[in-house]
């Protein structure tokens, strides 16, 4: 009986929905408003964009921090084992303590192959790289190759100019030369001279640098050199007749090789660090080199970092990628940087938090600092960049 009364009920919603004579209005569709479109369709655009900017090679090149080396500890050699990265033969030496780290930089791309746009848009928000023009840092017409073989005469070169700053300021008798790295295709020395071959003189005059060398060429007015240079040990001597040549707009008479400002050293200092190019390392050498010859600890056991060419007499020169060393400096534990004074400009406004910067001309301005950190003295007086 309760069954019976729900049928009706059933019908009747029956009819109801599905009445032939009724019409079924659909609900209305809401519009898309035309801003809500148009800020579609730009994000749409903006995600193809940057799709296409992720392949697109770019012009530029990414500057970063690279690798930090102590110059009083150890890097692995090329068998594997691990050695001082700074060794001495023929005098005493000393422990060390604390770090005298040098920075390096790496380049991210290359002539081959340059980094995307995507890549490029990262690199503009982090503070501890830098974006630069391809051709900047690889000129038009040399190859990675070249760039690198460069890169490494200029190591070579820095480390004895280091070594020659840092024994002279011991107060070891240093004596220059001036070695003949490679002759040019067309060279008037060539069958004459020889790679390693050491120029003592020319007309007689002794030659301890290649400026000097090339003053007497030059004064010659193309009549013929005689040079006495020292091969393996044994003197020669051998007359070369210069070619004149048109060089930066100047006539010059030139023999036809390129030199490297070298050193008879006293006693035998070598700097083991393979696969890192440029002169940048030479103050950080010179000192490591003193702190090893020297009884106790020229950092007071401190972690400082720092970068800078130096040459024989002890003079601080700039270096590229500065910014990217303070960083690098920091990572690495430093907690005073040296910095050459000719790089202030870049220095200024961009020391990381956490790293005391001071500025340095030469040697003796680095071993102050030195002196300062170590004794605890009044770091305030000692110069930094502003």
């Amino acid at each position: 009986m309760y069954a019976g009364r729900e049928r009706p009920a059933r019908k009747a919603l029956s009819v109801a929905l599905f009445d032939e004579n009724s019409t079924i209005v659909p609900a209305p569709r809401r519009r898309v408003r035309r801003g809500t479109l148009a800020g579609i369709w730009a994000l749409t655009v903006a995600l193809v964009a940057l799709l296409a900017l992720t392949f697109l090679p770019s012009s530029f090149v990414i500057q970063q921090p690279g690798p930090v080396f102590n110059t009083l500890g150890t890097v692995t050699g090329a068998d594997g084992d691990e050695v001082p990265l700074i060794s001495v033969d023929g005098a005493d030496t000393y422990p060390t303590a604390g770090t005298l780290d040098l920075l390096t930089v790496q380049v991210l791309g290359n002539r081959e192959r340059t980094p995307t746009w995507f890549e490029l848009a990262m690199a503009w928000f982090d503070s501890s790289r830098a974006v630069l023009p391809l051709d900047d840092v690889f000129p038009q017409g040399q190859s990675t190759d070249e760039r690198n073989q460069e890169s490494a005469v200029m190591m070579v070169d820095s480390q004895k100019e280091a070594t020659a700053a840092a024994l002279t300021e011991l107060g070891y008798d240093v004596k220059a030369m001036v070695r003949v790295y490679s002759l040019t295709e067309d060279s008037a020395a060539r069958g004459l001279l020889q790679p390693d071959d050491i120029v003592r003189a020319a007309d007689g005059i002794p030659v301890a640098d290649t400026a000097e060398l090339r003053d007497i060429i030059n004064s010659a007015d193309g009549a013929p050199i005689e040079l006495t240079i020292d091969r393996d040990g044994q003197p020669l001597t051998e007359t070369v007749t210069p070619r004149q040549s048109i060089v930066d707009g100047e006539s010059v008479w030139l023999v036809g090789i390129s030199t490297l400002h070298d050193y008879d050293f006293p006693i035998d200092v070598t700097i083991q660090l393979d696969d890192v190019g440029g002169p940048s390392a030479g103050q950080m050498f010179a000192l490591g080199i003193m702190d090893t010859l020297t009884p106790g600890e020229l950092n007071g056991g401190e972690n400082i970092a720092g970068t800078g060419t130096i040459d024989a007499s002890g003079a601080i020169g700039a270096i590229g990628g500065i910014r990217q060393k303070m960083h690098g400096a920091l990572g690495a534990g430093a907690d005073f940087f040296l910095a050459p004074e000719s790089n202030c400009d870049e220095v200024v406004g961009y020391i990381p938090s956490g790293l005391r910067v001071f500025s340095v001309a030469d040697l003796d301005d680095s071993l102050a600092v030195l002196a300062a950190i170590r004794d605890s003295a009044d770091l305030d007086s000692l110069p930094t960049c502003r």
